[in-house]
């Protein structure tokens, strides 16, 4: 007897990025990839990871935490003292007063996003997106049995949605919009006066604001620099320690909720989740030591140089990146100039440079097959050899 599966699996789409990472690897593994029979390793620019791990001063922590057996749980909304630190951390670097008790730890910013999506969105909801964006943030919103209705963006709009389009396209069923700025893919921020325009078309109409943050610092404007936060307490933050603070595998992320919604995630969380590890939460708190917070700063500079290598690299090579990614480690490059299907045009780049990129497939419906995602999250020296493969063979 064949087991009957929930059907809101139909509504999850495999990850993508995932299985271009598993054919990669197993590229990567062949004797093409070789050097001991003359072959060339594999350059991987495909997943948003940076190269940094945790600085000395976090792993330090962890081990204490570990040693003098500081594991047991913690409060389902996290250590008071890390809800603390990132209060003062939105205080020194954004200018704002976040109160700790609206701040809510969460095992990363995925638990962050479920339990939002949880709280807010039911069946027959529609939360508005735009398209491209991250494949996870829409499967959230369909795991809470909602629809993620996405909406075509272009470079004309800094792959962004606007305040004409979500009040062109808002609806009855429509319960907020779930926006990410920085964005995956593509690297580029909403303007603070547009996502002003676009908070208020929301709240007209009773909505939620949420506004995914996880790249936020790793800003390299200032002028798109500033956290959604700034709107009021009725923005909804999601927020990670995985980018801008080196912890991707940690697992551990934030919210920044309205005061109302405090207590129904956290009676959320209670039941899912527990509580974030709590190694990593000790081990957070050095995060905000001063010479972390130099280290991460020197990283971001890094972050920017890197930048300003690769995109007049693709640019010279026609995989044109019609908009500077302001943010994150991405460049979300058109690559119709040389072939019709991103996905086909990644695997044939996997097999004739070793180099790994991410089609657009994963990230939307409009026109993914022009576009190609190129994670500068990477040494100097593999983009360097990366862009010279490139050129090779195109």
């Amino acid at each position: 007897m064949a087991l009957k599966l929930a059907g809101r699996l139909d509504r999850i789409e495999p990850f993508y990025v995932m299985e271009c990472a598993k054919a990669a690897a197993e590229i990567a593994a062949s004797p093409a990839c070789d050097p001991r029979s003359g072959g060339e390793r594999m350059i991987l620019l495909n997943i948003g990871e940076p190269d940094f791990t945790a600085p000395p001063l976090v792993q330090q922590a962890a081990e204490r935490a570990i040693r003098d057996g500081r594991s047991q749980y913690t409060p389902a909304t996290g250590l008071p003292e890390l809800r603390q630190a990132l209060s003062r951390w939105y205080a020194q670097r954004f200018g704002l007063d976040i109160a700790a008790e609206r701040i809510v730890i969460t095992a990363g910013a995925s638990a962050a996003l479920q339990l939002a999506c949880l709280a807010l969105f039911e069946a027959g909801d529609e939360v508005l997106m735009p398209d491209p964006s991250y494949p996870c943030n829409r499967h959230f919103v369909a795991a809470a049995d909602a629809v993620a209705r996405l909406l075509p963006t272009g470079p004309g709009q800094r792959f962004q949605l606007d305040a004409a389009a979500v009040q062109a396209a808002w609806t009855a069923a429509t319960r907020g919009v779930l926006l990410a700025s920085p964005s995956n893919p593509t690297g580029t921020s909403i303007h603070p006066d547009e996502l002003k325009r676009i908070d208020a078309v929301v709240r007209e109409r009773g909505g939620v604001t949420i506004v995914d943050e996880i790249y936020l610092g790793l800003s390299y404007d200032d002028t798109y620099g500033h956290s959604a936060l700034a709107l009021g307490e009725h923005i909804v933050s999601v927020n990670s320690f995985s980018k801008y603070f080196s912890m991707t595998g940690w697992r551990l992320g934030w919210l920044v909720l309205p005061p109302a919604l405090v207590a129904p995630i956290e009676r959320l969380a209670q039941n899912l989740f527990i509580c974030a590890s709590t190694i990593a939460q000790h081990a957070a708190l050095a995060c905000f030591e001063p010479a972390s917070l130099h280290e991460y700063e020197r990283r971001r500079a890094e972050f920017r140089r890197r930048r300003d290598l690769v995109v007049p690299a693709l640019n010279a090579l026609g995989l044109t990146v019609p908009v500077l990614p302001d943010g994150a480690f991405y460049a979300y490059a058109d690559c119709s100039a040389h072939h019709a299907d991103s996905w086909d045009f990644a695997f044939e780049l996997m097999h004739s440079a070793h180099v790994a990129l991410t089609p657009g497939r994963d990230f939307g419906r409009a026109d993914p097959q022009r576009w190609l995602r190129l994670s500068f999250a990477s040494s100097q020296a593999n983009l360097d050899e990366a862009l010279h493969r490139l050129q090779r063979v195109l």
